[in-house]
């Protein structure tokens, strides 16, 4: 926040792109509004107090006041402190009705809460399938992290959303736009980029604030998950153990087949009008899904009710009148469907991108060694014209030159413009 503070947003970490009625882009006040709002919860949780934050900004020189200052200089001083006091109301507000992460205990169970909205969360067609996908991988790294900070590459999170790159690509600007995710900086050669998992503001009645809102800055995080009247409830945990598999790649059973067997494993005996809301996929599509899950005996049907084998998160199946020919393992399903290799082949072709960098990063290293290393330039000092008692020689008439000197750099440093042209 202090980088925030005195540099402004260098990386564009809250930066927005929005249109108003009438295609007036508000994107530079936008993303004047969610920095100060940033840095006002903050302010608020080191126990600052509303003058001291509205003097920071309004009369310092922090680039992070330059919005404030600019508001100032067109409107006066009054509207200038008028707009972040707006903004600190909100974000006190704001951090009073939230639970402060102190430990990894309270992360955990901030983490759990995170968890449970995004299972009830409808994620419909196969770019919500994607981006679901993409929070349970977040998720599960953000687990081992301890925090909702995390680093990971594209190649890394595509290998663990089971997905091309490109699409992970598009996932993610996806949750930027959606505010469920914020890049903190953009990695190195050697780095991935960092990230920043946000957890939606479930208390505020505001929830998407505008420097004009009757409670500006309110969220700090942007627009909430909404629940549906559609009650999703799917088991997240099952979705990430198996949606890295072969079986579930674009051709296989895909997105919409991970949510039917991760919403049977939250909840089993499930109708197909049941499955159209818990898993929040159509009704052609359960039906060709559960087709398929029921022939390779992953599931079970009774009736109208629909099942998991018992063992069907292991990709073991169950032999059944209409099937007796199950599959015994993940990778027999991944054969049966012609997906098998998939996840091998992602993880082959990015490991030879990773090399061709690597060699690339090299060669450009031996090509700055090489230009660096060769013949001295004319102007640097060399030994053989420097005596026992190293006083610089004319190079030309092999004497001691009162008006040659050897600078720090090496270099000839001629004080006598004529004495350096004879030369």
């Amino acid at each position: 926040m202090h980088k925030l503070l005195v540099h402004g947003d260098q990386d564009s970490v809250y930066s927005s792109s929005t249109n108003q009625r009438g295609g007036k882009n508000t994107a530079a006040s936008d993303h004047a509004w969610a920095m100060t709002r940033a840095l006002a919860a903050d302010a608020v949780r080191v126990g600052w107090d509303r003058a001291s934050f509205v003097q920071v900004l309004v009369d310092g020189p922090y680039k992070a006041g330059h919005h404030a200052r600019t508001i100032q200089h067109r409107r006066g001083y009054d509207r200038a402190a008028e707009w972040v006091r707006r903004a600190w109301d909100g974000a006190r507000e704001y951090v009073r009705g939230t639970d402060r992460i102190s430990s990894r205990q309270s992360f955990h169970a901030a983490l759990a809460s995170f968890r449970s909205r995004v299972e009830r969360t409808p994620w419909r067609g196969l770019a919500g399938k994607t981006d679901l996908r993409n929070l349970i991988a977040r998720m599960d790294i953000c687990t081992r992290s301890g925090g909702w900070d995390h680093t990971v590459s594209e190649r890394e999170l595509a290998e663990r959303m089971g997905c091309s790159r490109t699409t992970a690509r598009s996932s993610n600007q996806r949750l930027l736009t959606a505010r469920l995710l914020r890049r903190i900086d953009r990695g190195s050669a050697t780095e991935g980029a960092c990230w920043m998992l946000i957890s939606p503001s479930h208390n505020s009645s505001h929830p998407r604030t505008t420097p004009q809102g009757p409670k500006a800055g309110g969220a700090m995080s942007g627009s909430t998950l909404i629940r549906a009247m559609s009650e999703a409830d799917i088991s997240s945990l099952a979705a990430a153990q198996l949606m890295h598999l072969d079986a579930f790649a674009h051709f296989g059973l895909g997105g919409s087949g991970l949510a039917i067997i991760a919403a049977l494993a939250e909840r089993g005996g499930q109708t197909v009008q049941e499955l159209q809301g818990t898993a929040s996929i159509s009704r052609p599509t359960a039906y060709r899904q559960l087709r398929r899950l029921t022939e390779l005996g992953l599931v079970l049907r009774e009736g109208e009710i629909y099942g998991l084998s018992p063992d069907a998160v292991g990709g073991i199946g169950t032999p059944t009148p209409v099937c007796p020919e199950h599959v015994s393992r993940w990778a027999a399903a991944a054969d049966r469907l012609g997906t098998a290799g998939t996840a091998e082949r992602r993880r082959r072709m990015h490991d030879a991108h990773r090399a061709s960098w690597v060699r690339e990063r090299q060669r450009l290293a031996e090509r700055r060694a090489t230009a660096s290393v060769g013949h001295l330039h004319p102007a640097e000092a060399r030994p053989e014209y420097l005596n026992a008692d190293g006083v610089p020689l004319n190079p030309s008439t092999g004497e001691a030159h009162e008006d040659l000197y050897v600078a720090r750099d090496g270099r000839w440093v001629w004080h006598d413009i004529e004495a350096f042209v004879s030369c």
